[in-house]
């Protein structure tokens, strides 16, 4: 395994792949102007009756959840390389990691409140104090941790689902004034409703907490089996991770195509993370059969500022979309949608690369690392050189 100080070059790629991929999901919230349903199949029309319907199923199909699966499983990583560091340098634990995490909880408040209802910061950002606290117990606490969050999280699934197609209401809700808002409404407007609806829009980022707590000790889990490593055991693992993937994830993520609503929550809250271990180990596989490939060093460039791109791509999709906008929201069909969402990811590909030639990190992990040294009253370096080359990078953050 590689020493745990070093930065690992495929968890940066893996981290820009989610990154973009995430929107893929978001963005048919953006063109639909916040209407959930455009994310579900329980009001619309089947796929086989238009074109657009067709599309929009087929890519939900490929991304919805999963790119988030992969987000939460690397935020696992990432707490587990926290966790060696502090063990090295005999640090107490959680300790700073608590700070860190509550500057993560910050930042997705603003990220909310400013620009999206649909953050995923705050909820990563309260499981990772709760798995910090797991982690320092050992294998066995995380072992049964994650029986106990995985168990709680499919009976909790179980009992939505079973309610919601007993009652016949559809998951979304009436969205029609929440259209109208983003529609027509001012930046002000929007923020007000994001702060007065506040709990019943936080409501997702809640019930997701036990799912991503498995997520999170999963990818310690991973991490502490060498999953990531280049040697024969990592391989052996990420084959059996893309088997998971392929034979169980794959087939099950067909339910998406099943009209009516049955399977919109298990596809993308328990289906979804099957999928996403099947998306890594193929990208690794990718990787490791095509190192030289130019894709690998924009993605990785990506995932180095996994932050300011997540954030960005959410505030280019406002200014997109949104009233106070241009104002595309509800203008486009599903091919134009999907277009965008290249084009935006695009975009965030060459900023990066542009940053990164003149800068160590991004502007959102700058700041992140000189909030994080403040307790301590040290100083980040929060770059005004070229960085190194990636495949000598260290510093994990």
């Amino acid at each position: 395994m590689e020493p745990s100080h070093k930065r690992i070059r495929l968890l940066d790629i893996w981290r820009g792949f989610a990154i973009l991929g995430t929107l893929g999901t978001n963005i048919w919230l953006f063109a639909n102007l916040g209407d959930l349903s455009y994310v579900l199949t329980f009001d619309h029309p089947p796929w086989w009756t238009s074109l657009d319907q067709w599309i929009r199923v087929f890519v939900l199909c490929l991304v919805n959840g999963k790119f988030l699966g992969i987000l939460a499983i690397l935020f696992g990583v990432g707490l587990e390389l926290k966790y060696r560091q502090a063990l090295r340098k005999k640090d107490a634990w959680p300790g700073i990691y608590l700070w860190i995490s509550l500057i993560l909880l910050a930042e997705g408040m603003i990220h909310f409140t400013l620009v999206m209802e649909y953050d995923i910061l705050m909820s990563y950002a309260v499981t990772a104090i709760i798995v910090s606290f797991i982690v320092k117990f050992g294998d066995q606490a995380i072992k049964w941790s994650m029986m106990l969050s995985g168990g709680f999280h499919v009976l909790s699934l179980l009992s939505v689902t079973g309610v919601i197609l007993a009652t016949g209401n559809a998951l979304a809700g009436e969205m029609s004034h929440v259209v109208s808002l983003y529609q027509d409404g001012t930046w002000l407007e929007q923020l007000q409703y994001r702060l007065s609806d506040f709990w019943v829009l936080r409501a997702e980022a809640i019930f997701v907490i036990p799912m991503n707590v498995f997520l999170f000790l999963l990818g310690v889990r991973l991490m502490r089996a060498g999953a990531f490593s280049p040697d024969d055991n990592g391989k052996r693992i990420r084959r059996n991770m893309l088997r998971i993937g392929l034979f169980l994830g794959a087939p099950l993520h067909l339910l998406q195509f099943v009209p009516g609503g049955a399977f919109d929550l298990p596809v993308r809250y328990l289906f979804a993370p099957l999928l996403a271990v099947g998306y890594m180990a193929l990208i690794a596989k990718w990787v490791e059969s095509r190192p030289r490939l130019r894709l690998w060093s924009y993605m990785e460039r990506v995932g180095k500022m996994a932050l300011s791109c997540y954030v960005l791509q959410n505030v280019m999709a406002s200014i997109l979309f949104y009233g106070w906008g241009l104002g595309w929201g509800g203008q486009v069909g599903a091919l134009a949608t999907v277009a965008i969402w290249f084009g935006i990811s695009l975009f965030q590909v060459g900023f990066a690369w542009f940053w990164l030639r003149m800068f160590r990190f991004g502007p959102m992990e700058s700041m992140r690392r000189s909030l994080a040294a403040w307790p301590v009253g040290g100083r980040m370096n929060a770059a005004k050189t070229v960085p190194p080359r990636s495949d000598r990078s260290i510093s994990a953050d």
